[in-house]
């Protein structure tokens, strides 16, 4: 970027704490400067206090904080700022109305109806970011080829559409002069179909901007995406937050004389490009502060490694931020933050814990650190604020931060220096409770020093910050070890040689201005334009033409908008990129064309096909090769080069580094002398010698004993990590060992679950993620599992012990099994288990076993999709399998298992499996990560060797037990304490009558219980039977929510309590009974009464409320929301699936696209809810109008028994399956039905609310619940990939 000589360029990045400021001096010298991003008592603005010290010091003459900055003097102003961030975590935006169509008034209240967190019965969501809704008559459809009674149109992607009803401009005026009246003056306008056929919201837009409201963000220009969920929540965020932006930037203007009138003022975007400041919007603003890191280490550390790959890794005091860098950009397209999911471009930053602020705890015998933060204010103990032991303070404890390199800003009067004392009287109180357990506890053990427990804090927030980074790199397809790590925030320095040596990398990256890296990649930045544009055109020849028209339009729109900021062509570069997919799949990639130029048989922007089979196969392992692949979105991304060039590298130096100081650093095995070096003083060509610490003004770096640094020719640091020295861990219980086993038994599920996620074809397992992987102890008891799927929670468990009974002897190295047999630990037929026994040298028996339970969607019945409303055997509902070799000696037996999948098609009126090919696949792939799973315990074992493996897999089940007997005896002394007996019991009903009874006893002493179902009603002639496997999965979940923290979910979870079933009952059926319904619907009455007879909450809806739709040529299956139950403390959740259920729902507009329905209404359902001193949750309704002609199946339950209320609380609403027949007949369809159904008929469906909880007439203040501890908000694609996981 060409500036004039002698004049200043700003970069400025304002966290949530400091303001980091980076300038670039006449002359080219380099000034840093970090201050106190508030400090009202001293300065109004941040950033402008930053310029006027920084030109007062250059200058030599005073700049009064009163009077506007003399601008003459500066050339640019590039700024990240957390404005918008923090206005949406703290909801402090703009207030904002909704515009949507008519029959979606709660849709973004519903969103995905899938709960953020699987086991809080309180069901805590993020509030909505409008105040007032106001429902737009109007509507468009997607023509289906029907004969329509509306006025055809034609959208931007070249689909066919009909307008039935025009927008109502003359009603809606009114409406809108209401929201003005009440003071609202920001709007966002939510349309169906808009993404395409924008007219109506730009007519809306116009009369809402004519009638004088500020700010009106139309969904269709803030994102052009369909998905009507998401992109109403973008245009809501830009609506809440771009008039707070506005705000802050004309705040900042009049710090300036002329108000910057003739300077480059950018701000940085979530997207890692700069935009002018005018243009600088809300919904694209949220990552503006972190992404400057990213810019930053890429366009220094990346060029520096030579190209190697790299690991961002962004600790500072209230978050830890992880990303990837390997030569361009990774970029997601939707991504949520405090509870709003963002439909646009942002980098992937993924924050994945609270930073140098995590809270450390002790619980039933296990270190925990986090998520729960100290925040800024009062920040960790050694604040001198009364604040929370954390990991800075443990750090402090070590002997790895020196209070006399920070500045006295600390303490009441914020003129202190850090307190290593109250660090330790913290860490004190927590080191009590841990000797305590360690000389009382069950494995008596010698007592920790206070040094032992913080390095054992240390060594387990390493391992928690380990977990994500794998997750993010082998998502991929990468291996984290070929990775250069590079460190930069704060706190980074401390953790970086572990955090590389734990995932295998040799080398880490810290630049010299590492403490201010995000402000230093402001100054890196190039300015950005994108432009993107919704299409639905088939990567096909006959399309090419096309495409590259549109890629050519939307790249003059960029070059043509940075030409007017001033950039020369030559300047201007640009990438086009093409959102595609295999057709019938939702995995879309945003591939370019950059590497792949173009060839006779592609587009002339490139062969953006071979891109797309390329990064398929590197991501998922497989491609489809007779697959017609899609165009969902064109995209130009346009790029004015501007970064600044550094050239203020140090000279090189010949002597010895002076060694500043020498200070005592606590490592494994006591405290050794660590000299300190001063960052300043050292020079290229310096090696320093692990260990030592290096200390600059902004951060302190840890350099770990047999680790060296040296000082690169830009004045980096670069760190060669050695092997840690061997530590002999034995296998008597170690707490800490235990912490960092329970997250390495956990990383193992997880990467199981990623090869298969990757190597999986069905929709079911790759796009839905409906599975489960585990790891298993020798005696088949469970010990690690992931995801946390609610159904399959303790199930496969009974799955393996089952075999290890019924095989005996015959298992043998080189044996898989294949089994979904519901007495054999099954929960329905689809989900199929695939375990694989681990033999090891020596050993004459499995020494441990891996399993993966998958949802396949078809393996043969009476009905497609094998879960039919109407079977009454088991052979009705697919292949079965009791105890099936999948791979015997090695060898996959293809041909047998083949047989069996298509053996149900003997049976009159069932057919064999529908999708042999997915279903072979997909076996295939669960059996590719059992053999991940052997690969990494077999690591384990490698490491510390087979007896401490399998002590420690004990050890972890233990930890369960002692969580869950912690608990019931709590439990049974709060009653024993209100003179109240130490049994309980409940009893419900499932709609046909069929009683399940519950009579818990609890034993004081021992921390156990009896959970006994005597009384449970008989096996029923449908298919409502659960198999036991169910009832355990139900206890495992219940359990773990009345605990209310995270435990290990394993075995032990289950070891206090023997758990009593009736054989023959409706929850211990005989192996031919049917069972599809037992597992959506009586595993949810089964949950009802555990927690009806602890009295934790009221019912919720207990019910999935499975609807099924298909006919020759589409099948189609959902589960709806409906009402959480009420507690003790919170209203119910409105709209959300509870208990066993957490699936998310289709997208309306996807719904439309894909399948002959229209959406006419899904709202809520208004006083659904029970009435009590804390409402129940209400419930939808949700209409569907049929274009086609298809089979209709629903299988829901509580359409006779309504969902109890607690402690006086009314029950919620009984649900309602209607069907209103084009005549306008109404038809109740009862709770378990099929029914063909014909155009223009309407299903609709009224879901049950959640019971109230205490006397709706009680005079008494509702009692509030305590205020939950702030925890980091957690983001970027390995969190949504956990959402997606958790949503089955």
């Amino acid at each position: 970027m060409g500036s004039p000589e002698g004049r200043f360029h700003f970069a400025i990045d304002r966290g949530g704490t400091f303001t980091d400021v980076f300038a670039q001096c006449p002359g080219g010298y380099v000034r840093v400067l970090k201050l106190l991003s508030e400090d009202p008592a001293n300065y109004a603005d941040a950033p402008t206090e930053g310029i006027r010290r920084i030109l007062e010091q250059e200058g030599g003459t005073p700049l009064p904080r009163d009077r506007p900055l003399d601008t003459s003097r500066i050339a640019s102003i590039r700024m990240g700022t957390t404005v918008a961030t923090n206005a949406l975590l703290e909801r402090r935006g703009e207030r904002v109305a909704l515009l949507v169509t008519r029959g979606f008034r709660d849709l973004l209240h519903v969103g995905t109806q899938a709960r953020e967190d699987l086991f809080d019965l309180a069901v805590p969501m993020p509030e909505v970011l409008y105040e007032e809704v106001l429902e737009v008559d109007e509507r468009v459809v997607l023509r289906r080829g029907e004969p329509g009674t509306g006025t055809p149109v034609t959208g931007c992607t070249g689909d066919l559409l009909e307008v039935q009803q025009p927008v109502d401009l003359g009603g809606l005026r009114g409406k809108l002069e209401g929201l003005l009246s009440r003071g609202i003056r920001s709007l966002a306008v939510v349309l169906m179909h808009s993404y395409t056929w924008a007219q109506h919201e730009q007519q809306v837009g116009a009369l809402a901007r004519e009638l004088g409201f500020t700010h009106v963000s139309l969904s269709s220009e803030a994102m052009p995406m369909v998905r009507i969920v998401p992109r109403g929540h973008t245009a809501c965020a830009d609506a809440y937050l771009t008039p707070a932006i506005q705000r802050y930037v004309q705040g900042f203007r009049r710090g300036f004389q002329g108000q910057l009138k003739d300077v480059q003022v950018l701000f940085m975007r979530s997207d890692g490009g700069l935009a002018p400041m005018d243009s600088f919007s809300g919904s694209r603003a949220v990552l503006s502060g972190p992404a400057g890191g990213v810019v930053g280490y890429s366009a220094t550390t990346y060029q520096a490694e030579g190209g190697q790959p790299v690991i961002g890794f962004d600790m500072g005091g209230t978050s830890t931020d992880v990303s990837r860098y390997a030569g361009e950009f990774e970029h997601v397209f939707e991504a949520s933050t405090a509870g709003v999911t963002l439909q646009v471009p942002q980098l992937d930053i993924n924050t994945v814990a609270a930073g140098g602020g995590s809270r450390l705890f002790f619980r039933s015998g296990l270190f925990v650190v986090g998520p729960e933060s100290a925040g800024a204010h009062p920040g960790p103990a050694c604040y001198r604020k009364g604040g929370p032991v954390t990991v800075t303070d443990a750090n402090l404890v070590l002997g790895r931060l020196l209070p006399a390199s920070f500045p006295c800003i600390f303490g009441p009067g914020e003129d202190q220096p850090l307190s290593p004392e109250a660090s330790r009287k913290a860490l004190e109180a927590v080191a009590t409770d841990i000797n305590s357990f360690l000389t009382n506890g069950p494995c008596p053990a010698s007592p920790l020093s206070l040094e032992e427990v913080a390095m054992g804090f240390v060594r387990v927030a390493n391992e928690a910050m380990c977990r994500p980074i794998r997750a993010l790199t082998q998502a991929r397809g990468h291996d984290p070890s070929a990775h250069v790590l590079a460190c930069f925030g704060g706190a980074g320095g401390q953790h970086a040689c572990a955090i590389a040596r734990a995932l295998g990398m040799d080398t880490v990256h810290i630049h010299r201005h590492s403490g201010l890296l995000s402000a230093l990649g402001l100054a890196l930045a190039n300015v950005v334009h994108e432009a993107q544009e919704p299409c639905s055109l088939p990567y096909a020849p006959e399309s090419f033409l096309q495409l590259d028209q549109r890629l050519s339009r939307l790249e003059e729109q960029c070059v043509d908008a940075l030409r007017a900021q001033g950039f020369p062509r030559s300047q201007i570069s640009t990438e086009s990129f093409l959102h595609l997919r295999y057709q019938g799949t939702d995995c879309a990639l945003m591939v370019s064309a950059h590497q792949h130029p173009a060839t006779a048989r592609s587009p002339r922007a490139g062969d953006f096909g071979a891109a797309f089979v390329d990064r398929y196969m590197r991501e998922f392992g497989f491609i489809i090769p007779d697959r017609l692949v899609v165009v969902d979105d064109v995209r130009v991304r346009g790029t004015g080069r501007s970064g600044l060039r550094l050239e203020d590298a140090p000279k090189a130096q010949t002597g010895p580094p002076r060694v500043d100081k020498v200070t005592q650093c606590y490592f494994e095995g006591g405290f050794q002398e660590t000299p300190v070096y001063l960052l300043g003083e050292l020079g290229y060509g310096h090696k320093l010698q692990g260990p030592c610490l290096v200390i600059d003004s902004n951060s302190t770096i840890l350099v770990e004993p047999s680790c060296q640094a040296e000082v690169t020719e830009t004045g980096d640091i670069r760190i060669s990590v050695g092997a840690e020295a061997a530590s002999t861990v034995g296998a008597q219980l170690d707490p800490i060992h235990l912490s960092i086993f329970s997250h390495r038994f956990m990383s193992i599920a997880e990467q199981m679950g990623r090869i298969l996620q990757r190597t999986a074809v069905s929709t079911n397992i790759k796009e839905r993620l409906d599975f489960s992987c585990a790891l298993f102890g020798p005696d088949g008891g469970l010990v690690s599992n992931a995801p946390h799927i609610p159904v399959h929670l303790g199930a496969m468990q009974e799955t393996v012990q089952f075999q290890i009974r019924h095989l005996g002897a015959d298992l043998h190295p080189g044996d898989v099994l294949l089994s979904n047999h519901p007495s054999a630990g099954g929960s329905h037929l689809p989900d199929l288990t695939v375990i694989t026994p681990v033999f090891w040298p020596g050993q004459a028996r499995p020494v441990f076993y891996v399993a993966s339970r998958g949802h396949h969607a078809d393996i043969g019945g009476i009905t497609p999709g094998s879960m039919p409303p109407h079977s009454t055997t088991l052979q009705q509902e697919g292949a079965v399998f009791l105890s099936f070799k999948l791979v015997q000696g090695g060898v996959f037996q293809e041909e047998a298992v083949t047989e069996a999948l298509r053996a149900p098609g003997k049976i009159p009126g069932c057919s064999g499996t529908r999708n042999l090919h997915d279903n072979l696949s997909d076996l295939r792939a669960q059996v590719a990560a059992n053999q991940k799973g052997i690969q990494l315990v077999g690591e384990l074992i490698g490491q510390y060797g087979l007896d401490v493996v399998q002590a420690y897999m004990g050890h972890i089940q233990a930890n369960a037990e002692l969580a869950v007997r912690d608990m019931l005896r709590a439990f049974g002394t709060s009653r024993q304490a209100r003179g109240l007996p130490l049994e309980v019991s409940a009893e419900d009903h499932m709609d046909d009558g069929s009683p399940i009874r519950l009579r818990v006893l609890i034993n004081l002493s021992q921390g156990s219980a009896v959970f006994d179902f005597s009384g449970t009603g008989p096996e029923v002639f449908g298919n409502l039977n659960a198999p036991r496997a169910i009832t355990l999965s139900s206890l495992i979940y219940c359990l773990r929510c009345l605990v209310g923290r995270d435990i290990p979910l394993n075995q032990g979870c289950l070891a206090p309590v023997r758990v009593v079933i009736p054989k023959g009952s409706i929850l211990d059926p005989s192996s031919e009974a049917a069972v599809v319904g037992g597992n959506v619907l009586t595993s949810q009455r089964v949950v009802d009464v555990i927690l009806g007879a602890f009295g934790a909450c009221a019912a919720s809806q207990g019910c999935m409320n499975n609807v099924t739709l298909g006919n020759a040529h589409m099948g189609y299956y959902e589960t709806v929301a409906g009402g959480a139950g009420a507690g003790p403390g919170w209203h119910g959740r409105s709209g959300v699936h509870s208990h066993m259920t957490n699936t998310r729902i289709t997208d309306p507009e996807i719904l439309e696209s894909r399948y002959p329905v229209i959406l006419r209404r899904f709202e809520l359902r208004q006083g659904s809810g029970g009435r009590g001193r804390f409402r129940g949750g209400d419930g939808v309704i949700r209409e569907l109008l049929f274009r086609e002609e298809a089979l209709l199946s629903v299988l829901t339950e509580r359409r006779a028994f309504r969902p109890y209320g607690l402690h006086g609380g009314e029950p919620g609403a009984r649900g309602l399956n209607l069907l209103i027949r084009k005549d306008g007949r109404t038809v109740n369809l009862g709770g378990k039905t099929s029914v063909t159904v014909y155009p223009g008929d309407v299903f609709c469906l009224h879901t049950p609310g959640g019971g109230g909880y205490g006397d709706p007439e009680d005079p008494a203040s509702p009692p509030t619940l305590p205020p939950q501890p702030p925890a980091f908000t957690e983001r970027g694609s390995v969190y949504e990939y956990r959402r997606a996981q958790e949503a089955v």
